[in-house]
């Protein structure tokens, strides 16, 4: 968690064309609350990268029972505020703080009833244990009475090698979770040459 970098990023949020459409017109943006998502609950964007962004609204396009039938891809401009920055040490040390916290929790339930702790699936890019930590941990700063994350940001190696033994993956990207809409200063379409 910090205020340590630049508070202003430009990011982009891949979606279906309808979406954007009513985005850019001022309808608000749909918060994400699938029990798989990497940074918990939110909205969210990739930071810096719109081509990404567009590749992903075109896989998840891909699949059978997809909402998303005309890919599309819009820019933000995204104040992080306060947030839990998953790319700097006090930021992993929170998220393993909260950890410890599942963990102990999960061995009670298990005790009790039986039921198993989430886990995560990267095959699948199902992130169930991910989404249950993050989400713990601000369930923990409310209880606490402690300044709730405005946003949350990580690092996701993906992707195959970027070429033989590199430590580059061709879909490796920063991912921003927007969990105050506030923060949200506003959006903007993306221009073409940046999508090539």
């Amino acid at each position: 968690m910090h205020r340590l970098s630049a508070s202003f990023v430009l990011a982009y949020h891949g979606c279906d064309q309808t979406v954007a459409d009513g985005l850019l017109n001022g309808q608000p943006f749909r918060t994400s609350q699938n029990d798989y998502d990497w940074l918990g609950h939110g909205i969210y964007f990739w930071e810096a990268n719109p081509r990404r962004g567009l590749e992903w609204a075109q896989e998840t396009a891909a699949r059978t029972a997809s909402s998303i039938k005309n890919p599309a891809v819009i820019g933000a401009v995204i104040d992080l505020r306060f947030c839990l920055d998953l790319t700097t040490s006090s930021g992993i040390l929170q998220i393993q703080s909260a950890y410890e916290r599942l963990r102990s929790l999960y061995k009670i339930l298990d005790l009790i009833d039986g039921t198993q702790m989430p886990r995560n699936d990267t095959r699948r890019k199902r992130h169930n244990l991910d989404c249950a930590v993050v989400n713990l941990l601000h369930d923990a700063r409310e209880q606490e009475n402690l300044p709730a994350f405005d946003t949350v940001k990580g690092a996701f190696l993906e992707g195959d090698a970027a070429y033989e033994t590199s430590a580059f993956n061709t879909k490796t990207h920063i991912q921003i979770c927007v969990r105050n809409s506030d923060c949200i200063r506003g959006v903007f379409r993306v221009p073409d040459q940046d999508l090539t």
